[in-house]
């Protein structure tokens, strides 16, 4: 692959950006304010994105407020930002006020394995070892063997179990196969708090991976008390090859610098869109890469195998508490498998791929592809905006 260094950026407007229904949305978004000298809590108004730091100097701390979507909607604010003008700042340039991941202290978590058809590529990573040559064998005797059996299938249910023992007894069974339907769901650390990256900022892949994809999510956003409170995108970049070596190597696979994106904003739930809303997403996805290939797909959470309310329990309770609150991918359908280099090896990125994930009530998540060695160093952690929020008198 590559170097994207020299390579134009994607042009962000609010008519791309913002969901269709913007006008009736409660819309949460994270703006770097230069003469702040960091990060400010706000609100999407129209075309205008309003300070509501004075009010909240933090994003969990807005969602533990019951009256969030009321404060987000209507509340006096500070300084204003033509949305436009954020959207068009290059991201990471400390002098100029950009959008950042419309997150903060919240524990960034992903449920994975949670739709069949993507279920099946990951035990196909699992037969290949990882390499792309074999994906297209292992994926005709993989789906032949096994797909057929999970149709219908409830993860848990006394038929997940018939069918576990089944494919045991013929040698077929995975640890993926374990988590897909089995009564318990994956879910794991995406990455540090503060690291993910907002819509308009690259995305890294490790220079290592020779198989990797996107994965485009609905993210579940949740207070401390385990109550989704709102909605976003995501993109969980997948590493086939190093995961499909062995699944010890979620970490790396998972957790670099600049690999988990999340945006553009938060959508807060509210009587205009519920968690019946979050169930019925679609979430659509489309690469553009710099040797003019065009890669479409999307994801419809209503196939996925685990309600999301299930898989926010499965992350919080008694078990396991996020007292800043916590965000949690929700999983993917989409596992691109065609062919974009040799014959049978599928898809996998080429650096400076525009990789955009939307969905109509939520936005676009707008990204281009680098490689994680030569994204920008995450360097604002906890401390720094601890130390930033003391400086200004919100703490």
């Amino acid at each position: 692959m590559e170097s994207a260094a020299a390579r134009p950026r994607p042009v962000l407007d609010p008519g791309s950006v913002l969901p269709d229904d913007s006008d009736r949305a409660a819309l949460v978004a994270r703006v770097h304010d230069p003469e702040a000298g960091g990060p400010c809590v706000a609100a999407v108004r129209g075309e205008e994105v309003v300070d509501l730091t004075a009010l909240s100097p933090t994003v969990s701390d807005l969602l533990e407020r019951d009256d969030a979507a009321a404060l987000v909607r209507e509340a006096d604010g500070g300084r204003v930002w033509p949305v436009d003008e954020l959207l068009q700042a290059p991201p990471g340039r400390p002098g100029v006020p950009h959008l950042l991941a419309p997150i903060d202290l919240q524990v960034i978590k992903a449920a994975g394995v949670t739709f069949a058809r993507s279920l099946l590529e990951r035990v196909i990573e699992e037969r290949t070892g990882g390499d792309p040559a074999q994906a297209a064998k292992a994926r005709a005797r993989v789906v032949q063997a096994v797909g057929g059996r999970l149709d219908g299938i409830r993860p848990g249910s006394p038929e997940a179990v018939r069918a576990k023992e089944a494919l045991v007894a013929e040698g077929l069974w995975s640890q993926y196969l374990e988590v897909g339907i089995g009564p318990d769901p994956e879910v794991f650390t995406k990455a540090p708090v503060l690291s993910a990256v907002g819509t308009g900022a690259d995305i890294g892949v490790l220079a290592a991976s020779v198989w990797n994809n996107p994965e485009p999510e609905a993210v579940l956003v949740v207070d401390s008390r385990g109550r989704v409170r709102g909605a976003t995108l995501g993109n969980d970049v997948n590493l086939r090859d190093i995961e499909g070596r062995s699944a010890l190597l979620l970490s790396r696979a998972k957790d670099n610098n600049a690999s988990c994106a999340i945006g553009p904003f938060v959508r807060l739930l509210d009587d205009e869109f519920g968690v019946e809303d979050v169930r019925g997403l679609d979430v659509d996805l489309r690469v553009d890469g710099p040797d003019g290939h065009v890669l479409r797909g999307s994801s419809s959470l209503r196939e996925i195998s685990r309600d999301i309310l299930d898989l926010v329990a499965a992350t919080h309770g008694a078990h396991h508490q996020y007292p800043d609150g916590f965000v949690l991918f929700t999983g993917t359908l989409f596992a691109p498998t065609e062919d974009r280099h040799a014959p049978g090896a599928g898809f996998t990125h080429e650096y400076g791929d525009v990789v955009t994930i939307s969905s109509p009530r939520l936005g676009a998540l707008v990204n281009t592809v680098v490689r994680s060695e030569d994204a920008a160093p995450w360097t604002y952690g906890v401390g720094a905006l601890m130390r930033n929020l003391a400086r200004r008198g919100l703490l």
